[in-house]
């Protein structure tokens, strides 16, 4: 038996994916972060250029709302400093001989919100309606290898898998796979959060802002903060004049000009993402059902052009996987450079002698390359006889078009995860629960990745995720573009908190200020 126990909490993995900032209640003028008195907890402002979308966690796509979500809401297992699956919710387990039977011990104490005892009913309930395809969870095909999940006692949850899943620990730290009360009534949780995190929702003013209060029946212990509110800050210069006032605390910025211009006694730390910049292809529209006609696409970037023009450089060029232990080789695509001739090839082969037009949706406010990405490509794209036509959205609206799949091209900022199996699974499997958001899957496909979930072996799981990445490159499925870095920006006073590569704001738990 493989036993892994953790004797106390570590902290979560954390990381921005767009500009943020943190505002509370009861701050001195100016908002910034103050105490009441000598020895008092500090309230903490953070900047966010957007409000969240939703504060349901099961269906969240959008990254400013899965950091504020990540602060209310716990997950089974969670993510360490070195992005390794370590105990949450759950503060042990067994994994069987077979590999198909995993045992879960639960951390006794615990309480919802709502003061509500958490038990094990409420994580089979839980992964249950995750499973379920009428409650449209986004990590759904993360539970793909339960058979059965059953509560053998108030503390202990017994998972029967179809096969081993050497991804199954990775796959249960999203927070759309967080733990909710078995009786919950999943549209309340908009006005009402009642998780088990480390922050207690207090007020919301859409547009505007959101405060948390500290949880004082915290498994891990009460936060330190008196207070953390995410302010919305749609403009990140602005952020940069907050910082240098005063109102804001912490901010963490996507645009490295943007980032060197704070100076003063602000601390400035840059941290490598595993989230990734692509172009999204739905190969399920014409005339992008054609090969030839991705292969186009992907043929006439030069990801590095799109890198210095958006981001001044600041990532590097990626394939398809991100995940530190399978990362991809750029170079083993089709056309590591882009390539004139070889464009002009595959258009013929398609019928496109003359050139085409096609259509992509960006997204405005969310993240700041965006924009310059999609005017690149476009420029790009022009050079070849491909017209691309752009249609900015508002960071809601392109969410929506997204999960739908209603669109032919999508500029696209993904988060990457330290499995590639909880990476990509859910897209481009052919039963992934955002296959159609993938516009590809391939039987092929389908049979390595349940090879890699199968597959214990380190070395031999490689191998498999490298013929994953060699698909989905000679097909073009997408045009993988690069990784980049993220600025985070604290405070004199501001200790606790450490910028990783996975997107995560769990630690913002830790954070204290001087």
């Amino acid at each position: 038996m493989n036993r892994y126990t953790r004797k106390r909490a570590l902290l979560g993995a954390l990381g921005f994916a767009t500009a943020g900032a943190l505002g509370l209640a009861g701050c001195a003028s100016g908002g910034g972060g103050t105490d009441a008195g000598d020895g008092a907890a500090r309230s903490l402002v953070v900047a966010v250029t957007t409000d969240v979308d939703t504060l349901v966690p099961w269906t969240v796509t959008q990254f400013q709302a899965a950091n504020v979500l990540q602060n209310l809401y716990g997950t089974l297992v969670e993510l360490d400093e070195n992005l390794e699956a370590v105990p949450g919710l759950a503060e042990s387990w067994e994994t069987s001989e077979d590999g198909k039977t995993v045992t879960f011990h639960l951390r006794e104490g615990v309480t919802f919100a709502d003061g509500s005892a958490f038990d094990a009913e409420d994580v089979v309930a839980s992964y249950t309606a995750i499973k379920d395809e009428d409650t449209a969870a986004v990590s759904a095909a993360n539970l793909s290898s339960v058979k059965t999940i059953e509560a053998t006692d108030e503390q202990t949850v017994t998972m029967t898998l179809s096969a081993p899943d050497a991804a199954l620990f990775s796959n249960l730290t999203p927070i759309s796979t967080a733990i909710l009360p078995s009786e919950v009534d999943v549209e309340s949780l908009e006005s009402t959060p009642n998780g088990t995190g480390a922050f207690l929702l207090e007020e919301r003013t859409p547009n505007e802002a959101i405060t948390l209060a500290p949880n004082p029946d915290y498994w891990g212990g009460e936060p330190d903060l008196a207070a953390l509110e995410f302010r919305v800050i749609p403009d990140q210069s602005a952020i940069v004049s907050a910082l240098q006032a005063g109102s804001v605390q912490m901010a963490v910025f996507d645009d490295q000009l943007v980032s060197s211009t704070i100076g003063g006694s602000v601390t400035v730390t840059e941290t490598p993402q595993l989230s990734y910049h692509t172009l999204q292809i739905n190969s399920r529209k014409k005339p992008l059902d054609d090969v030839d006609v991705r292969l186009a696409i992907a043929c006439a970037i030069d990801r590095q052009e799109v890198l210095d023009t958006a981001a001044l450089g600041g990532g590097e060029v990626t394939g398809p996987i991100t995940s530190p232990a399978f990362r991809s080789d750029p170079a083993d695509r089709p056309c590591p450079e882009a390539d004139a001739d070889a464009v002009k090839k595959h258009l013929a082969a398609a019928g496109f002698e003359d050139g085409l037009t096609l259509h992509a949706i960006v997204m405005q406010g969310g993240y700041s390359t965006a924009v310059a990405e999609a005017e690149n490509i476009q420029a790009q794209l022009a050079e070849v006889g491909i017209t691309l036509e752009i249609e900015p959205l508002e960071s809601g609206t392109y969410v929506d078009r997204w999960v739908a799949g209603d669109f032919e091209l999508a500029v696209a900022l993904n988060g990457g995860q330290p499995d590639p199996d909880a990476m990509y699974g859910r897209y481009f499997t052919s039963t992934g629960n955002l296959n159609s958001v993938a516009g590809y899957s391939s039987k092929s496909l389908d049979e390595l990745f349940a090879q890699g979930k199968a597959e214990t072996d380190p070395e031999a799981r490689k191998a498999i995720y490298a013929d994953v990445s060699a698909e989905l490159e000679d097909q073009a499925a997408w045009v993988w573009l690069f990784t980049s870095y993220n600025y985070t920006a604290t405070a004199e006073g501001v200790t606790g908190f450490t910028p990783l590569p996975n997107g995560s704001l769990q630690g913002l738990r830790d954070v204290t200020v001087e």
